[in-house]
């Protein structure tokens, strides 16, 4: 799997699910810069392409192009294949979304509406973010690890990891017990 962080991942895999593998609308917690950076993202790195919107359809608009029409959100191939779907698998995406991505520079800032779709990722050096970073650790980390790194108590660990973690992000958190240490709670490698 191609290194692209939880929130990338969650966009590409809601338009796995959709007709013709249309992004939109991203989760609800990513809004206006933090979305126009994700999306930029996913952009430049070809995993997600800028098509003309089917209004009539009532396909979602990402921005408007200045003459009076509108571009979507479409996963690529390339995209597909970064969370690990093989594109043939999926439902037929459009034909602009099956060319090669183009060559343009995605843009910095989208022109989109102002409530730009949502999503959620953590900021580097937070605590979520070191949670994050200790489970996807090969050996993983136990409640008493994650509570000695973050400050936290015993609950908040619990609480961040289900709701955070596996209700915001959609991130599937594993737990065995291990000889020694008690119960070892991980996250699969990104």
């Amino acid at each position: 799997m191609t290194n692209i962080s939880d929130t990338q991942a969650l966009i590409l895999s809601a338009a796995a699910q959709r007709p013709e593998h249309i992004a939109l609308p991203l989760p609800e917690s990513l809004r206006g810069g933090a979305a126009a950076k994700v999306v930029g993202a996913l952009l430049a790195k070809g995993f997600l392409e800028e098509v003309d919107a089917d209004t009539r359809k009532g396909e979602p608009v990402w921005r408007e192009t200045g003459d009076g029409h509108g571009v979507t959100l479409v996963a690529t191939d390339a995209g597909l294949a970064a969370i690990g779907i093989e594109p043939e698998d999926a439902n037929p995406a459009p034909a602009s979304a099956t060319d090669a991505p183009t060559e343009e520079p995605a843009p910095d800032t989208p022109t989109g509406p102002e409530a730009a779709p949502k999503a959620r990722t953590p900021r580097e050096g937070t605590k979520q973010a070191t949670l994050i970073a200790m489970l996807r650790a090969p050996d993983g980390a136990t409640i008493e690890e994650i509570m000695a790194a973050t400050g936290w108590q015993s609950h908040t660990v619990r609480g961040a990891m289900a709701g955070a973690l596996k209700k915001k992000l959609g991130l599937e958190v594993t737990s065995e017990k291990v000889e020694d240490r008690g119960r070892v709670y991980k996250l699969p490698a990104a």
